[in-house]
C-alpha cells in the first residue's frame, strides 16, 4: 500500500513543480508589449489604414499597438505640446509639412528604407509616409454646380452654399487650402478671394472627416480634399461619380510624416513600428487613406492611375513661419472683422 501512495505524492510534486514553472514563464500585464500612438481619427478610425497596420504588425511581431484617436494632425502636435514629459505616446502620426514643429520633441533615427522614400528634411525628426495634393472635389451628378476651373469661378453666385471647407486653426486639409490660396494667389488676392468666396460657403468643418462627411451626404457639391480622394468611391463603391477637379492656379501638394517620441523608453519597438509602416504598411495606407505612398517602390492598384488626378502645375511647398499670422488673417476675414 505505501508504493501507491509514495508514487502518488511524487506525482503531485512534479505537477506542482510544472506548475509554478509555468506560472514563473507567463509575463506580468506590466510586461506586455505595447506602444502608443497617437493619430487623427481617419487613420485609426474604422475605414483607415491604422487598424489593419496594427493587427498585422502584432501578429508579426508580438507588439501591440494601442492607438489614441484624435480629430485632427493639429491636435495630435498640440496634445504632445500639452502633456510634455506626461506624454504617453510612443509614435506620432500625421503631422505635416505645413505645421511647425519642435524637433526636440521626436528622436532622430534613419528608417531601413530610407533610399526609396521621397526626398525630405530629416532636421526635423520626421519622416514621410505618404503625400497628397489639395484639391477641391466635387459631385458630377449634383445639380447646379458646373466644374469650376480656378480659384475665381468658386466666387460666383451659383455656387451660393454649395462649397464645404475645413477649419484650418483645427485641421491640416483646412490649413492646406489656406496655404494653397496664398501660394497661387499672392497674399493680398488670397484674402481678397476668401473675403468673396465666403458668401459660398454651406458650412467650415472643424475636421476633413466631418466635412467629408457632410460632403458625401450630399450636403453640397464640393468640398476640399486631395486629388486622390475619388480613389476611395471607385474601389469601395464602384463609382467615379466624385472627381477632383484641376485649377489653371496650380495646386499644392503635402506631405505627412510620423515620428517617435523622444521621451518614448520603447524606441527599439518604436522604430519596428514606424518601418513595417514605410514597407509592408504603404499599400494599405496608400488605399484607406487614399494618398500617395511616400515609399516609391510601392505597388498601387489601378484604381489610382483611374481617378487620381496628378495635376499638370504643382506649386512650391508652403511657408510654415508664415502660418500663424495667416491664420489670425484668416479668422479675420472669415468673421467679418
Amino acid at each position: 500500500m505505501k508504493k501507491p501512495i509514495i508514487f502518488f505524492v511524487l506525482f503531485a510534486c512534479v505537477l506542482a513543480c510544472a506548475f509554478c514553472a509555468g506560472a514563473s514563464e507567463k509575463k506580468p500585464d506590466s510586461e506586455v508589449r505595447e506602444l502608443v500612438v497617437y493619430a487623427y481619427d481617419s487613420f485609426c478610425g474604422d475605414w483607415g489604414p491604422g487598424n489593419g497596420i496594427a493587427e498585422a504588425f502584432e501578429e508579426k511581431t508580438g507588439i501591440k499597438v494601442r492607438y489614441v484617436e484624435m480629430d485632427s494632425a493639429v491636435e495630435v502636435y498640440s496634445r504632445i505640446v500639452f502633456e510634455g514629459d506626461s506624454c504617453p505616446a510612443d509614435v506620432a502620426i500625421g503631422m505635416s509639412d505645413g505645421m511647425i514643429t519642435d524637433p526636440s520633441y521626436f528622436a532622430s533615427w534613419t528608417p531601413g528604407c530610407k533610399a526609396e522614400l521621397i526626398p525630405y528634411d530629416s532636421s526635423s525628426n520626421l519622416v514621410p509616409y505618404d503625400y497628397g495634393i489639395f484639391s477641391f472635389i466635387i459631385d458630377t451628378q449634383s445639380n447646379g454646380a458646373p466644374v469650376p476651373t480656378c480659384f475665381e469661378d468658386l466666387t460666383k453666385d451659383i455656387y451660393r452654399n454649395k462649397i464645404i471647407l475645413i477649419d484650418p486653426r483645427t485641421s491640416t486639409v483646412g490649413l492646406g487650402l489656406l496655404n494653397w490660396s496664398v501660394n497661387a494667389l499672392g497674399r493680398e488676392e488670397a484674402f481678397s478671394w476668401w473675403q468673396r468666396v465666403r458668401k459660398n460657403v454651406l458650412t467650415v468643418g472643424s475636421s476633413w472627416s466631418s466635412a467629408y462627411g457632410l460632403f458625401t451626404e450630399h450636403e453640397a457639391p464640393l468640398v476640399i480634399s486631395y486629388t486622390t480622394s475619388p480613389v476611395y468611391h471607385y474601389m469601395y463603391e464602384d463609382t467615379d461619380r466624385y472627381r477632383a477637379v484641376e485649377f489653371t492656379d496650380g495646386h499644392l501638394q503635402t506631405v505627412e510624416y510620423l515620428g517617435i517620441l523622444e521621451k518614448s523608453d520603447k524606441k527599439k519597438d518604436a522604430q519596428a513600428f514606424c518601418n513595417f509602416v514605410l514597407t509592408e504598411g504603404q499599400a494599405d495606407i496608400a488605399v484607406a487613406n487614399t494618398m500617395f505612398p511616400a515609399n516609391t517602390g510601392t505597388v498601387l492598384p489601378e484604381a489610382f492611375e483611374k481617378v487620381a488626378l496628378m495635376p499638370a502645375k504643382v506649386l512650391s511647398p508652403a511657408d510654415p513661419a508664415a502660418q500663424q499670422e495667416l491664420l489670425d488673417r484668416w479668422v479675420g476675414v472669415m468673421t467679418g472683422k
